[in-house]
């Protein structure tokens, strides 16, 4: 299948200012997450990363990856990604899956499995993912997103909370297994151009998920369950370190 990927970049960064250049073993963050995911096997989706400063368009291009300058005051990524589609001049129909900028050990087989699930599945508008949550401190944790899904694998709710609940006992998981969201997203185009310009709902501003947005405004978004837990993102100078260490020692393998 065909479909792009967008990542998003911003060099603003209050716990690692110029995130998106960070050296990794001598390639910019961006571009190894681009890489990354270049490197799934099968057709290769293009890439493209939609950047708010000229800095990282350059590193981009001098490492032959693709990039596009937008602007540097959109409000979300999901702005950021509108702008992108229309600087590429993409069609409605296409698909675009969102990484993350700082996830240079993303599982390129989720990236397309994001992608696949959504050209299969003509009545969401939207895709994700999700894998089983094996702990009942991670079912309690807030800081971990739950989501639960209909019988076509269309996502209900999205909630910090422990959902479903297990009324009879709280302190199991319940069964089947819990499913943690993993932030990635797969849009239709002509979705993506008309999110930013939704109206923000309730439901997102209590929780503090973007996702809720959607489902709030009758869009549906069907969720791929993947058997493994993501790469851990890059969000401090110790995540940088640790990364950097990992992949220095997968090179000496």
């Amino acid at each position: 299948m065909s479909f792009i990927v967008l990542i998003p970049a911003r060099l603003a960064s209050t716990r690692l200012p110029n995130k998106p250049l960070a050296d990794i073993g001598g390639v910019p963050m961006v571009v190894r997450v681009a890489q990354r995911v270049l490197s799934v096997t099968g057709e290769k989706p293009r890439v493209v990363v939609a950047a708010d400063s000229p800095a990282i368009v350059i590193a981009c291009r001098a490492h032959g990856v693709d990039a596009v300058l937008t602007r540097a005051d959109h409000p979300s990524g999901s702005d950021r990604l509108a702008e992108a589609c229309a600087l590429l001049g993409l069609a409605d129909d296409e698909i675009v899956v969102n990484v993350q900028g700082d996830e240079p050990l993303i599982d390129p087989a989720l990236v397309a499995g994001v992608a696949n699930l959504l050209q299969k599945t003509p009545l969401a508008h939207m895709s994700t993912a999700a894998y089983a949550i094996e702990s009942v401190a991670d079912f309690h944790n807030p800081n971990v997103v739950k989501v639960v899904l209909d019988a076509q694998h269309m996502g209900l709710y999205f909630s910090r909370a422990p959902i479903a609940y297990p009324r009879d006992a709280p302190m199991q998981l319940p069964q089947p297994a819990p499913l943690r969201h993993i932030g990635i997203y797969g849009y239709r185009v002509g979705f993506l151009r008309q999110f930013p310009t939704l109206l923000q709902s309730p439901l997102e501003l209590t929780e503090s998920l973007e996702q809720l947005r959607a489902l709030w405004h009758g869009y549906r978004i069907v969720v791929h369950i993947t058997a493994h837990a993501p790469g851990a993102g890059v969000d401090t100078p110790e995540d940088l370190e640790r990364v950097r260490q990992l992949l220095t020692k997968v090179k000496t393998l």
